[in-house]
């Protein structure tokens, strides 16, 4: 009785499972805090995927990286990589070369600018993260982690390798 009584409740509130409410908590939850990060970036004239670019190629700094290494550990995939690189490189942020021992490779380099830029935004990127999730207990913070990782597990890809050092994405 229990059992039906609860998918009737789930039912009338608009989810038709417990999937469905947790994927739609979840939605509703990055649309929040996309907000705010669209918020925090729009004032330095960057997206976030923007950034996320600029922070890979710091941490790979000096050395550059390969334009498809670059791509697979953003954040979120877009088929728009290039586009982005020469809106960036258009800024004077980055910088691309062909390597000399294979012409199929594009190195992708973080200029002075790139580097200065993201000094200027470290402070306000770090109080954009505060105010996003700052009202989580440490504890709390570790539980959704791990959570989200779980959740995300069978649907990564073995080439998926966003956090391989731990230095990259926003």
């Amino acid at each position: 009785m229990g059992e039906i009584l609860e998918t009737t409740v789930d039912r009338r509130l608009g989810f038709d499972s417990p999937e469905q409410e947790v994927y739609l908590h979840l939605w509703r939850t990055y649309d929040r805090l996309k907000g705010i990060e669209e918020e925090s970036f729009s004032k330095f004239g960057l997206s976030a995927q923007q950034y996320n670019v600029l922070r890979w190629l710091q941490a790979a700094s000096p050395a550059g990286m390969p334009t498809m290494e670059l791509g697979r550990r953003l954040i979120s995939r877009g088929p728009d990589t290039t586009r982005m690189l020469d809106r960036l490189e258009k800024r004077g942020l980055i910088r691309r070369n062909r390597l000399e021992t294979n012409r199929r490779v594009v190195e992708v380099l973080l200029t002075d600018e790139g580097q200065a830029l993201l000094a200027e935004m470290a402070e306000p990127v770090l109080e954009m993260h505060a105010r996003q999730l700052g009202h989580l207990s440490p504890r709390q913070r570790e539980q959704l982690i791990r959570l989200l990782k779980l959740a995300r597990s069978p649907h990564d890809n073995d080439r998926c390798d966003w956090l391989d050092d731990g230095k990259g994405g926003a």
